[in-house]
């Protein structure tokens, strides 16, 4: 599976460098319908495994430990980043806190800050993705089911979905889902707060 996400994103590459397709053309449309296909798989296995609901009863707080640790984390590491790069603390807390969305981080940051930090954003939070999907079955094996899902941070819910649920246990998809949404959640609120501290 890493073999073949590594290849399909190098092809997506060489694809848009030589085809001159537009972002907001068809890749876009193309881009949505595959996330919405995923989510749709995504809850049909939801639907058809009828212990999700126990999980979710059973996991109450658990459920959320994940999405905190992996807000508690991040900030912390971007802000040693920030201090190493000698950056503001600001500007790398709040790239950081795209949590690997970045199509969002990278656009809301530019409208609140400046093209500069939002195109680092969205760099950094495509790394981070790209990083989560190449080391999740390595970490899932050495360190830990959860672990591997906060990596994976906001993706978690929709493109890290598959290779989460490949490389941990059907148990872990409610976890990994909740888990994206959170964070998914947390980015529109927590970059405008950073930025305007």
């Amino acid at each position: 599976m890493m073999y073949i996400i590594v290849i399909c994103l190098i092809g997506g590459m060489i694809c848009g460098y030589f085809s001159g397709i537009s972002s907001s053309g068809l890749s876009n449309h193309i881009v949505t319908l595959g996330l919405l296909m995923l989510l749709f798989s995504v809850g049909i296995d939801f639907g058809k495994n009828r212990e999700i609901l126990n999980s979710i009863k059973e996991n109450r707080l658990r459920l959320f430990i994940i999405p905190m640790g992996t807000i508690i984390g991040t900030i912390v590491g971007s802000l040693v980043a920030g201090i190493i790069l000698s950056m503001p603390v600001k500007e790398s807390v709040a790239v950081g806190a795209g949590f690997g969305w970045y199509s969002l981080s990278g656009v809301l940051i530019t409208q609140l800050y400046s093209v500069e930090l939002g195109t680092m954003a969205f760099i950094s939070n495509v790394v981070r993705e790209v990083i989560a999907l190449l080391i999740i079955p390595f970490v899932s094996k050495y360190v830990g089911s959860m672990e591997a899902i906060g990596i994976a941070g906001a993706t978690a819910m929709d493109t890290s979905l598959p290779v989460i649920v490949k490389y941990t246990s059907s148990d872990m998809v409610i976890f990994s889902f909740l888990s994206g949404l959170i964070l998914t959640l947390f980015v529109p609120l927590l970059i405008p707060i950073i930025l305007n501290f």
